[in-house]
């Protein structure tokens, strides 16, 4: 059997002061006291915090503690050693005297004094690198892509060549594992499943995030995105989704699932969106030219640039849906007037044409929101033709020079 880098040995004060020699010279042990219990809690993004509860023999008197590691990358100035209180039996005297660190040595030397001679459950905890996590996810969307079914999991990987045995394992949030993890072994475990959670699948046209599909014809790149709310109010919210790939399969109606992408979920806190990428759409058709650009002169060098964002805008598909046309203000300006590094002042015009206005929610000081609802494409239509809906934007950026 392998032995453990890890060392961990009593030596009393009676056998210390037999010889001077064998106070200085430390006997080193191969086996430990056994694990009566370890806790690896893997909250933090950069540290592993690990606890670990042994059953330590006393002898009345002072005793020398010894914690030692070889190639295990545990950080040294983060260790405690606690003595607990006994949970039955009778309370035994025990106080720690003093700690040192032997020169050249990965190793940790407490004097502890014992009243009596007995049994004592002490426990050391330490940051240990090399026991790394990740974050990972499995999405089943209903086929008619209302709601989807979430899987949450865990992988840790053990590289920090030491094993752990019917351990506690913690991500910080969710419920707690007893799993024993081996060194070099990956284990994977299911943190949280949300059923039913509602979604929302978005087309957006966006030129300056998502640009052209085709820019000689001025037509733009329609991204589709299903959107989940992580709150209570949708199934979620009862933490924070920490960062990790997400794979997404779809109920085909048949009593099976077929794969249609995968994306990076961003760390998404309670009550945040997470926008999960299913590709670009090939029936939705966006586009973008403008109808005018007008300086209008206030004084001097100074101008208010009016513009007329023209959008022609056809949903081949067979379903109506909304398409999300957003435009980013300085680009824009930049785009047809210059950049002058400086934020920008505006207003809308009475020529913008998208049903129930901007998306004041979602809208900023430097970004512009409209919803434009497409009827599906006439079925009947053999022509493959889609009805044509035209929008537009009018905005006048003010003072500019």
């Amino acid at each position: 059997m392998r032995p453990s880098p890890l060392t961990f040995k009593v030596i009393s004060g009676l056998l210390i002061t037999v010889t001077a020699a064998m106070a200085e010279a430390r006997i080193k042990l191969i086996t430990l006291p056994v694990r009566e219990r370890v806790e690896i809690q893997l909250d933090h993004p950069n540290a592993t915090l690990v606890e670990e509860e042994r059953i330590v023999p006393l002898v009345k008197g002072v005793n020398q503690v010894d914690f030692s590691w070889a190639n295990t990358k545990i950080d040294s100035g983060t260790i405690l050693f606690r003595v607990l209180e006994p949970g039955d039996g009778p309370q035994l005297d025990v106080n720690v005297l003093s700690v040192s660190y032997p020169p050249g040595e990965n190793a940790l030397v407490w004097q502890v004094a014992a009243g009596d001679s007995g049994s004592a459950r002490v426990r050391i905890s330490y940051l240990l690198g090399n026991l790394k996590k990740s974050f990972n996810y499995r999405a089943v969307v209903a086929h008619d892509e209302t709601t989807l079914d979430l899987r949450q999991y865990m992988r840790v990987m053990n590289l920090a060549n030491e094993a752990f045995d019917a351990t506690g394992v913690w991500a910080g949030f969710g419920q707690r594992f007893l799993k024993p993890i081996g060194i070099n072994e990956t284990k994977e475990m299911l943190i949280d499943r949300f059923a039913a959670v509602p979604l929302n699948k978005t087309y957006t046209a966006s030129v300056h995030e998502f640009g052209y599909i085709d820019q000689p014809k001025k037509k733009l790149r329609v991204p589709m995105h299903y959107v989940l709310n992580n709150d209570r109010d949708n199934h979620m919210g009862k933490a924070p989704l920490p960062f990790g790939k997400v794979r997404i399969f779809q109920d085909d109606g048949k009593g099976t699932t077929a794969f249609i992408g995968e994306d990076w979920g961003r760390f998404t806190p309670v009550d945040d969106k997470i926008k999960l990428y299913l590709g670009v759409a090939q029936d939705v058709s966006i586009k973008r030219t403008i109808e005018k650009n007008q300086r209008h002169r206030i004084a001097g060098n100074l101008y208010n640039v009016e513009l007329i964002v023209n959008y022609e805008i056809e949903n081949f598909k067979d379903q109506p849906v909304v398409l999300d046309v957003a435009e980013q203000l300085v680009n824009l300006r930049n785009e047809f007037w210059k950049n002058t590094g400086r934020d920008v002042e505006w207003e809308l015009g009475e020529k913008t044409s998208f049903p129930n206005g901007l998306d004041r929610e979602e809208s900023t000081f430097d970004k512009v929101l409209f919803h434009a609802p497409l009827p599906a494409r006439d079925a009947n239509d053999k022509s493959g033709k889609a009805k044509k809906i035209i929008h537009r934007l009018h905005i006048t950026f003010k003072n500019e020079w």
